[in-house]
């Protein structure tokens, strides 16, 4: 079977610096994704859903009818833009092969690098750690967004806060200043792909920490090349499945 392209779906900045953490994201993913004999690994696309392009509706229509696809979003989790605008832009596209993996958060590994991004911060004990979320008017992302707290919890040993950016409450910048009324230094992990407005305003909470965003770090390019793995395997099983069955010589 040939290599089904990689999708790699995200939402849309107007922050030069955020587009180009997308597009290196998708580099370090074909990077593993070549073989060590130096064969060309899948191609691998970016398409946004917001705010800029190409949608993946635009990627999918210029690529062969009969291509395989695994669409992988690149989104911490799944609301709205998951579960509405990337079907929809599918269906338009008229493509039918393409196979949509699973949201790349929550996920433990992205708790792992939040931990990592945490310590180089410099986060002390007795720190309240707050996780901050872009937000979202969909209660499913919003459970993702708890989930992805408690998988930090298990990995700083402490409770984690959920607060937004944008949508949602309570915001970051009200707990920050709660916690300061309280006593309290707080550091902020950043629940956020990519550098822009959102990750800006954080650092305008007054908090003693803001992580940097998770972007290319190695631990989100294999959680991306696992989705895309996983994506081929139900593929291949599928394809396997559909196979007429052939009986063995003379057991007709």
């Amino acid at each position: 079977m040939t290599d089904p392209v990689l999708l790699l779906v995200a939402h849309g900045t107007r922050n030069p610096a955020g587009v180009e953490t997308i597009a290196r994201l998708a580099d370090a993913v074909s990077v593993v994704l070549s073989d060590s004999d130096s064969r060309p690994g899948p191609s691998v696309r970016v398409a946004f859903v917001d705010v800029l392009g190409p949608s993946p509706a635009d990627v999918l229509r210029d690529l062969p009818a009969d291509a395989p696809v695994i669409a992988v979003p690149a989104f911490l989790a799944s609301g709205y833009h998951v579960h509405a605008d990337l079907p929809r832009e599918i269906t338009e596209s008229g493509h039918r092969h393409v196979h949509v993996t699973p949201a790349i958060g929550p996920d433990p590994a992205l708790a792992r690098v939040l931990g990592e991004r945490l310590r180089e911060t410099g986060l002390r004990p007795g720190d309240r750690v707050v996780l901050a979320a872009a937000g979202s008017s969909d209660v499913r992302a919003l459970a993702d967004v708890r989930t992805a707290a408690d998988q930090l919890e298990t990995v700083v040993g402490r409770p984690v806060e959920v607060a937004y950016v944008a949508t949602g409450e309570p915001r970051v910048a009200d707990v920050v200043a709660t916690a300061h009324a309280e006593g309290d230094r707080v550091v902020i992990a950043s629940y956020l792909l990519a550098p822009g407005l959102f990750h800006t305003r954080l650092g305008a909470t007054g908090a003693a920490g803001v992580t940097e965003p998770l972007g290319v770090h190695p631990g989100v390019t294999e959680l991306v090349v696992a989705r895309y793995r996983a994506g081929v395997d139900l593929i291949s099983a599928a394809a396997a499945r559909s196979r007429p069955h052939r009986s063995a010589p003379g057991r007709d």
